[in-house]
Formats: C-alpha cells, structure tokens, sequence
C-alpha cells in the first residue's frame, strides 16, 4: 500500500474550500507547486540570549535546502529557549526546566495547527533536546531531530576550560584561591563561540542519547557547532525525513523499552548528565512506554564508564567527536553486549548497521574497550531510603567516595545555601541540604551548580555531600543527591529536615538517609505545613499546579490539575 506523504497537509491545503490557507501562504512566496508537496516543518530555537542555539538559523536553511532538493516544501518555526548557564544561580533558573514543557507544547501546536506531514527539529541547549523529541513523539509524524553541535573548548593558561571551570572559578576567587586577573581571564576565554556547553553535560549527554534512542541519525550529533560538517548534517537532516515520509516510519515505531535501555548505557558509559533521568523518563511518558526510575540504576549497574569526560574526566565533546564520536562508542557498547544493536533507528538501519563502520582515531585515549573501562560501573545510580522514599540521583563518575555522613545544614532556596558557602560557614564534613527547590516547590526544579563549583572552588568538594529536591547541572561533580523525591513541597521527608540531623550518603547500599526513629520523622511531617506557592499567576504558577514529582520525570500531567479527578 502506497505512503500518502501529504497525509495531514491535505486537510488544510487542498481543494476549493481551502483556497483562503493557499492565499495566505501565496502572500509569503509560496506557490501552486508548493503547496502541492509534502509540507515539512523545521522547527528551531534560535535566541539570543546564548551561544547554544546560535548557529540554529543557519542550519535551519541546510534542512531546507535538503527538503526542498527530496521533493518537500518546508516550513520554519522558531520557538524559545532558555538557557541554564545564563541563569544560573538566579530567579531566572527556575524557568529553565519549565521551558522544556513549553518547547514541547509550542512545537507541538504549531505542528497540530498547520498539520504538517514531517518534522524536524534543530535543539541545542539542555532543555530544547529532550522537547524537540517529545513534540515529536506527540505529533508522531515522520521527523528526526538534529543536535546543533557543542562549543569548541576555550583556552586558559595552555589549557582546555569550560563554562563548568569559571563557576568554579567564582568559588576559588570568593576565598582568594584565584586572582582578579586570572578570574577576568577565564570569563574571557572559557566560551569561544557557538555551541552549547562542551563537556558531557545536560546538552551533550541528551544529543548522545537520543542517537541511541533512535531519534537522532547515528553521528549526527558529534560535529561541533561551527565545524563545516554540521551543515552537512542539517541538509542530510532534510533528504532523511523525506526518506522517512515516503517509507511512513513514524517515531513510535522506532522507539521502544530496549531502546530506552540503550540510551541509558550511553549515558552511563560517558558519565553523563543526572538530567537524562528526568528526560529520559519524560519521553518515555510521551511515547507510553513503562520505564522508571530504578531502571536507571539498573542499566547503569552493568554498564562500566568507557569515555574520559568531563566534568568526570579530562576531555571534551570534540575530542570525542576526534577519537571516533557516538559510532565508536556504540561499537565498543555492541561489542561488549550492553547495548541491543538489533534496535531500529529513523534512518531505517539498525544500531548494529549504524556502528558496524565505526572510524576509530589512531591512538586516541578518550573512548576505552569496555573489557577495560575507567570504572567498572556506570555514573548513574538511584538511592532511596528515609529521606527519598520515591528514590533521587547520584552520578558517581569521577570520584571513589561512596559513603559520607554529617550534620545537616538546612537552606530553604538555593540563594541562602549560596550565600552560606560563599561566607565560609559550610566546613568539611557537612552535608548540605537545599530544599522547596522542586518541581513544585521552585517552581521549575533549578540546577545548582553555583553551589557546588563554589565548593568545589573552595576544595570542599571531596568532604562536603549535598543532597537536594531541586537538580543539579551536568557539569556538577562530587557527592551530590538531587531530584530528591518526594520534593519539600508536596511534604516529603526533606522537609522535615532540621540543622544538625546526621545524614548518610551509602552509595554502595543505595540509600540516603537520617538518623532519626520513624516516629520523630512521621510526627515533624505532622507539623509541617505547605507554604504558599512562590507564583500565583502566570506560566510558573501553571507549571506548579500541573508538575508530577520528579521520580516520573517531572512532567506536566492535567490530571494533577485542582478540581481534576485523579481516578480520570
């Protein structure tokens, strides 16, 4: 039976009642022959407000020329975008996650509106990933999505930095560890260009695993944001999902449990991002495929780190992209039997096909064999316990300590915590706790890694844990508990955390915990009362109405709407 590749666009371009939608789109320059082929949507976050999306405008123009050359006629969107490093350690932060839902929900309007037949979706920083592949599960139409590259490494003192080595620049200069002139230096110096953050961060980490997911053309995402091969990227981009529409593949047919698992080894396997969990668990949501938070620690347990990055390790997204990119690393995951290469991809290849050729760079140091990996296993784990009945993340990647316990030094907001350790009042030994940081509680679940690069700057980092119901950055190192679950808000056991509760960190054992008797627990949380939300109008108080818990991937769920039966 033949693909009908103008499957949605029909219904509002086609026959004589529809002459009104083709006289407005002819007032733009489009013609009869447009309108009469597939209709494929490029939507984009372009913004200028950071490098990460910067490029995004022009590679939008590759996909199209690519469309056009297979025969579509594409249509470019453009949607916001918010960028963590910008915001970071602000009130501004809280948008951050929030705008992922945002992301999703514009692209996905806009694709249900003009009823377009393909899409594909041109993401750069943390957030625009994983949205761009959830509207894309939604509209379940034939589309991929196309990462627009990583920074290039600045330069300081005849060494690679990035973003993650000026937050703790703040901390070491706070305490006199910096001078004034090697400070300015680093800002200077640290983002020399377009592209998102370049160690295996947020953006990093989701580029790679949407190519194991199946998402994202195998490769694809490995070429830095400026280097000449990424436009090639973008116009391969638009042949593919013309490729795509012809043969009717659509992304849930693509995406599946053994999937998921795959994109979690590869997360594991480079110490990725915390973030992938809540990610991850949000696609999984949209495309109706069972996956929770345990299954993280699971996949992460078999799976050893093979790839020397940062903020774990020494090198960057474009020495990976150098020693051999996504393709190696997926032949070394293959070989080893910790991936499923029979998974189905949007190129139409399997992984096995997709990594079988797989370049590796002579004498390379930054992908090992898995038979001889940097940890035996991988930098995700789930601890839960007293304190997190519904489980929160650590990532081990980069350091050996497993076990810590100390007193608790309890902050109702980032800021406070921030200014506590910027004054020297957090010492070894501490644990410290940041709480109504949530999804809910926020609102918008903020990253933290003022704090803890301010740690790290005041070489606190290997005697001082933190644990938190907000989320930590994919540049975060150290002992670090976020996503803690159930957050503060919604009256979890973080809540009744007080200054001097002796807390332990037992990574081996997988909890997190106080040392307090059931009963002293149970009767603080029967004196807690829920603040007042810190927004009552707008898109944050929207958000924290609607948010579920991080534990399911803090997506917005109508269901949790005031008034809404929860049995509906």
């Amino acid at each position: 039976m033949q693909t009908d590749t103008r499957h949605k666009s029909r219904a509002i371009l086609e026959g004589r009642d529809r002459a009104g939608a083709r006289a407005m789109l002819k007032a733009i320059g489009f013609d009869d022959d447009d309108l009469a082929r597939p209709i494929v949507g490029v939507a984009h976050t372009w913004i200028e407000t950071m490098p990460c999306n910067f490029n995004q405008r022009r590679l939008a123009e590759r996909v199209k020329e690519g469309v056009r050359e297979a025969g579509g006629t594409p249509m470019e969107l453009n949607t916001v975008s918010i960028s963590d490093g910008v915001t970071m350690g602000t009130e501004g932060m809280k948008t951050s996650l929030i705008s992922r839902e945002v992301i999703a929900d514009s692209i996905e309007l806009v694709g249900r509106g003009h009823m377009f037949d393909a899409l594909v979706c041109i993401v750069g920083c943390d957030k625009t990933i994983p949205a761009g592949a959830m509207a894309l599960l939604r509209l379940n139409v034939p589309g991929v999505v196309v990462y627009g590259g990583s920074i290039a490494p600045g330069r300081f003192h005849n060494r690679d930095v990035t973003i993650q080595d000026v937050y703790e620049a703040i901390g070491a200069r706070a305490v006199g560890k910096m001078s004034e002139e090697d400070f300015k230096d680093i800002e200077d110096h640290a983002c020399p260009g377009a592209g998102a953050c370049g160690g295996q961060y947020t953006a990093n980490t989701m580029a790679l695993a949407l190519q194991f997911l199946g998402l994202s053309p195998m490769g694809s995402a490995d070429p830095p944001a400026n280097d000449p091969r990424k436009d090639a990227v973008a116009a391969d981009a638009g042949h593919l999902v013309m490729q795509l529409l012809d043969r009717g593949l659509k992304p849930t047919e693509v995406v599946t449990r053994a999937s998921f698992e795959n994109a979690i080894a590869a997360v594991a396997a480079t110490g990725g991002s915390t973030n992938a969990v809540l990610h991850l668990l949000a696609l999984a949501r949209e495309a109706s495929i069972p996956l929770d938070i345990d299954d993280f620690d699971r996949v992460s347990s078999r799976t050893p780190i093979i790839a020397d990055l940062k903020p774990g390790g020494r090198y960057v997204a474009v020495d990976m992209d150098r020693a051999g990119g996504a393709p190696l690393l997926g032949r070394r995951l293959l070989e080893a039997s910790l991936i499923d290469g029979s998974q189905q991809t949007m190129s139409g290849r399997t992984i096995a096909q997709e990594v079988e050729n797989a370049e590796e760079d002579e004498g390379q140091d930054v992908i090992s064999p898995a038979d001889r990996p940097l940890r035996a296993s991988g930098g995700l784990v789930i601890l839960k316990g007293n304190l997190a009945p519904e489980g929160c993340v650590v990532k081990v990647a980069g350091y050996t300590r497993l076990h810590h316990t100390g007193p608790a030094r309890v902050f109702d907001s980032e800021e406070e915590a921030m200014e506590a350790v910027q004054a020297g009042r957090i010492v070894a030994g501490d644990v410290v706790v940041i709480r109504y940081e949530g999804p809910r509680g926020g609102p918008g679940m903020r990253e933290m890694l003022g704090v803890t690069a301010a740690l790290v700057g005041q070489e606190l980092g290997e005697t001082v844990a933190l644990l938190t119901d907000g989320r930590f950055s994919g540049a975060t190192r150290g002992l670090m508990a976020g996503h803690v679950a159930p957050e503060a808000a919604h009256g979890g056991p973080i809540a009744a955390l007080r200054d001097g509760d002796t807390v332990t960190f037992d990574v081996e054992n997988r909890t997190l915990s106080v040392d307090l008797p059931s009963e002293e627990l149970e009767a603080r949380l029967q004196e807690w009362r829920e603040p007042e939300p810190r927004y009552s109008t707008g898109v944050m108080a929207k958000y924290a109405a609607l948010v579920s818990s991080a534990s399911e991937g803090a997506v917005t769920d109508p269901g949790l709407a005031p008034g809404v039966d929860e049995r509906l």
